[in-house]
């Protein structure tokens, strides 16, 4: 009975929200008419669970309502995605991606989206059974109205004599828990698949940027998140009032960590196969993902001849690490080689350096006194890079960051600003606490002199940046690598390449194809990994493990060459 044109739109395909307003199907936009009343007496056999909005159970002590985990992570998401999209992420991302990815988790985990299973108390949440109007599909309008993630309003629709059941588990168990089932979702059987967890809210946003091919890098989500431009640490405190935490809530939803690049990336993996997703959009030349695009970008940041892009390329054309089936995701395939693209990237270049001045703390300082003496002489202007130059400029500016890193990471109060009151007649004592000890903070800190805080810098691609305006030649884009390629041929002269390792481990307890210790290898090499670990904020030795396959692809005809045995001597 209604058939109005959407005002965004302009589709009429009209559908009803839990709170009886009318939502377009097409583009989402919800209304504000609402329907007042419903007339079922024409519905024969039919059964609605609601059509109406299901209020909550209000808790006689606190005012706080029944809530599920799932909720929880539901509502992390989307201030993520929310956090992305201010970033510059496409909106596609939240309303669309995101919304399908979490919608198929909900439903290939039991606790939406389907029957409850048979014979089993308290497992799921069924959502099945309670649709949003009177003829919707099994589909929901989008992450904003999926589950209804206002902070005011709306709750997962549950089945209420499966919530009520809840309730009397929950009460029973000793452990106290504000949500309905914080305390059995830590019960759960540790061999279930994809129990949701902190670090896999980062990686349902990976996995929604890479199907989209975003230019963001998981080591650039993760390092928005440290810098506080995502929300994760402390994320519970954007929760709804009403929304009480406590008890194992806490264990489930705080974190006093950083997040893990490693376990971000293998959960990711596991999702994407877990969803059963089909091969994911290709990546090709000209998306940002792609190593000559990445290289690019990298070798701007640690202050590299722009020359060096032309042999990242070639590595890249040779070992065929640039072609569309080697960098496109298909979840579920063993056989091929998961891509982790900006790590692929930075040993690349690792592997040029290599190349060209060999890294083995004598003959890049040859080459670099070559190049200096060249320079001196020079009248033709255009300079020749100095790999010792470099040296300094770079070491002086990574010592600089990293310091600043470091004592960021240490200061940093893993407590959340907001309180946490678990009772409303707490709640007056627990802030008027909260706020005389801000004072004494304030107080003791204007005593003592210390700094007030920074303000959070804003989001960029780069972290060292450089410019050839200026002055004091601290910027090397410009500089020529003719001082180490044999004239008119531009070839890399350099007999002697020694590999990080002969054989790749193939153990998978191990974790690695190849050990690394800093100890074993010469400083120079480890410098440049620690440069790139620095820009990545990962672990060296993973950088060190994608260098070895490199190695071993470039040069597989010589490392695995069959011996040629003498006929002659055979007879």
């Amino acid at each position: 009975d209604f058939n109005e044109r959407c005002a965004q739109c302009s589709d009429v395909n009209w559908g009803l929200t839990d709170g009886d307003r009318f939502y377009c199907r097409s583009c989402h936009n919800v209304t504000e008419r609402t329907r007042e009343v419903v007339n079922t007496d024409f519905i024969s056999n039919t059964r609605i669970q609601t059509i109406s909005k299901r209020l909550r159970k209000q808790e006689k002590t606190d005012g706080g309502y029944e809530w599920y985990v799932c909720e929880g992570f539901q509502l992390i998401l989307k201030k993520q995605a929310e956090a992305l999209e201010s970033l510059g992420v496409s909106p596609q991302m939240k309303d669309e991606i995101l919304c399908n990815f979490w919608k198929c988790y909900l439903q290939k985990s039991k606790q939406a989206y389907c029957h409850r299973p048979a014979g089993e108390t308290v497992k799921a949440l069924s959502v099945c059974d309670s649709s949003t109007d009177v003829d919707s599909e099994p589909e929901s309008p989008s992450l904003l109205h999926l589950l209804s993630l206002s902070e005011s309003e709306g709750d997962l629709q549950t089945d209420c004599s499966f919530a009520s059941s809840m309730s009397k588990v929950s009460e029973s168990t000793s452990v106290c828990s504000g949500s309905v089932d914080g305390s059995l979702y830590l019960m759960k059987n540790q061999k279930e698949k994809l129990r949701m967890t902190m670090p896999m809210t980062l990686s349902f946003c990976y996995m929604a940027l890479l199907w989209l091919r975003e230019p963001m890098t998981l080591s650039d989500l993760l390092r928005f998140v440290v810098e506080g431009h995502i929300p994760y640490l402390n994320v519970f405190q954007h929760f709804p009032e009403k929304m009480k935490l406590c008890g194992l809530d806490l264990k489930i939803f705080c974190v006093e960590s950083w997040p893990v690049y490693e376990e971000v990336y293998n959960k990711m993996l596991e999702l994407a196969e877990f969803l059963e997703l089909p091969r994911f959009p290709d990546i090709t030349d000209s998306c940002f993902l792609h190593p000559d695009m990445l290289c690019m970008k990298y070798l701007m940041e640690a202050n590299l001849p722009d020359e060096l892009h032309n042999w990242t390329c070639r590595v890249v054309k040779k070992i065929c690490i640039g072609e569309v089936d080697f960098l496109t995701l298909v979840p579920g395939n063993k056989s091929m080689r998961k891509v982790k693209y900006d790590v692929l990237a930075a040993a690349v270049i690792v592997v040029v350096l290599k190349l060209l001045f060999l890294l083995d703390d004598h003959y890049e300082w040859l080459l670099s006194d070559f190049a200096e003496e060249r320079n001196k002489n020079n009248k033709e202007g255009g300079l020749y890079f100095e790999f010792k130059k470099w040296y300094k400029v770079i070491k002086h500016s990574l010592d600089v960051e990293q310091k600043k890193l470091d004592e960021e990471r240490a200061k940093y109060l893993w407590r959340c600003e907001k309180p946490l009151f678990y009772s409303a007649k707490k709640k007056a004592k627990v802030l008027k606490r909260r706020q005389m000890v801000v004072n004494l903070q304030n107080q003791f800190g204007k005593l003592s002199g210390s700094v007030q805080p920074a303000e959070k810098p804003n989001p960029s691609s780069f972290q060292l940046s450089w410019s050839e305006e200026n002055t004091d030649g601290s910027c090397f884009h410009g500089h020529s690598l003719k001082g180490i390629l044999q004239e008119n041929l531009l070839t890399a002269m350099n007999p002697v390449y020694w590999l990080c390792t002969v054989k790749l481990c193939t153990e998978k307890m191990c974790g690695h194809v190849a050990h690394y210790r800093e100890v074993d290898f010469p400083q120079s090499y480890h410098f440049v990994l620690r440069l790139f670990s620095f820009l990545l904020r990962i672990q060296p030795s993973y950088i060190h493990d994608e260098v070895c396959v490199i190695e071993h692809k470039l040069f597989n005809k010589k490392l695995y060459k069959k011996p040629k045995y003498n006929t002659g001597l055979r007879k």
